[in-house]
């Protein structure tokens, strides 16, 4: 499952940067969001596939630290960008021939860049709560079937849910491997 998520979201990437129609700022966010659903899934479950195979689940107090900190970054900067891509959408459809004077490229940026401002803001924030907080919880079977779900499936089939139901996505898939296919 995570190599399916790595090798989808890197095709949605390579789709987007080398079809030049698809540089509009609904896939602009799309390829962000490929990007961050690698790092997302990257940050816990190489860690996690060692301790299944070493049937260790020790992780150093540094390791932990670093692994929820990236873990949070990327998981609210999903979000954040599937609330962009909303936006997106909600101008798309309500505002059709005001569309690109909205969605300008600067617009685009800064609504990038107001994610990533967030997520740290809110990381930050989370962080000093959890910091200031004292006890622990043992995860039940049921948290960690939860966790895996959310950490793998979700960012797995995002390059499914947002690409193989659309024209544009579908063509430059296909340019994309007859291109590959061509030059060997």
């Amino acid at each position: 499952m995570y190599l399916v998520c790595v090798i989808g979201n890197l095709l949605i990437i390579l789709a987007i940067s080398s079809d030049s129609h698809l540089h509009t700022p609904m896939y602009f966010f799309l390829s962000n969001l490929s990007f961050t659903d690698i790092c997302f899934t990257s940050t816990t479950i190489p860690k996690m596939l060692v301790n299944i195979q070493t049937q260790s689940k020790v992780i150093t107090y540094e390791g932990c630290l670093t692994q929820m900190y990236f873990f949070m970054i990327f998981a609210e900067l999903d979000d954040l960008l599937l609330t962009v891509m909303a936006y997106d959408r909600f101008v798309a459809v309500c505002h059709p021939l005001h569309y690109m004077v909205i969605m300008n490229p600067r617009l685009c940026g800064l609504l990038l860049l107001l994610s990533w401002l967030t997520v740290v803001s809110l990381f930050y924030g989370v962080g000093l709560g959890v910091y200031f907080t004292s006890g622990t919880v043992h995860p039940s079977r049921k948290s960690s079937i939860v966790s895996v779900m959310y950490t793998v499936v979700t960012p797995m089939l995002n390059p499914f849910i947002y690409s193989l139901k659309n024209r544009d996505m579908k063509g430059a898939l296909r340019k994309l491997f007859s291109r590959g296919s061509c030059s060997q």
